[in-house]
């Protein structure tokens, strides 16, 4: 997908989960760094790969200080670009393996544990497939197909009534303290950073 200004993709990585993000710095309402910036202090950690003519060793300091995962100047190899989306993809699935914080809650992805603050949430295996997708994506929309997906692999047809009755456990397990999981209606459901 393709989209040509800032704002837009401020407005659609807000509410669409992405494998990674080619972003321009040169864009002609709001610069490639202060939409990354502003994806950050979000909390998307959708993978960045920064494209740009910029070849200033300042502005490349400044796009991976900024948070990119890569940096490519132009003129480049589209060899070389898929390479490298390859490898931040794959760089990010790996920290799947470590731990996730989304406000008071803490994954560990390794131990098969998570904790609001210090109270141990006890998941059941439904459940713990939920919260990790959802807190592997913060702040964005998890489309209720891919979570059902998720919570029930072996399944052919879960039905959403199921899948219902299991995020409803997790936003129980999760309150009072922890981040919310909403509902949005007829799209799927937001782990609120």
């Amino acid at each position: 997908m393709c989209i040509d200004s800032g704002e837009q993709a401020l407005l659609l990585e807000s509410s669409e989960a992405f494998d990674a993000a080619i972003l321009d710095i040169g864009l002609p309402d709001i610069d490639g760094f202060e939409v990354l910036r502003t994806l950050r202090l979000r909390g998307s950690s959708t993978p960045v790969l920064m494209l740009t003519a910029r070849d200033a060793l300042g502005d490349r300091v400044a796009g991976l200080d900024l948070g990119a995962d890569d940096y490519l100047v132009k003129p480049f190899a589209p060899s070389e670009l898929v390479a490298r989306l390859r490898a931040i993809v794959r760089r990010r699935q790996g920290q799947a393996a470590g731990a996730v914080v989304v406000g008071t809650l803490f994954c560990d992805w390794g131990a098969g544990r998570a904790w609001v603050n210090d109270r141990d949430l006890a998941l059941r295996p439904r459940e713990w497939a939920a919260l990790r997708v959802l807190a592997s994506r913060p702040g964005q929309v998890v489309d209720r197909d891919l979570l059902a997906a998720e919570v029930f692999p072996q399944d052919e047809a879960p039905s959403l009534n199921a899948l219902e009755i299991h995020v409803g456990r997790l936003r129980r397990k999760l309150q009072p303290d922890g981040p919310a999981v909403t509902n949005i209606r007829g799209r799927g459901y937001r782990l609120e950073p």
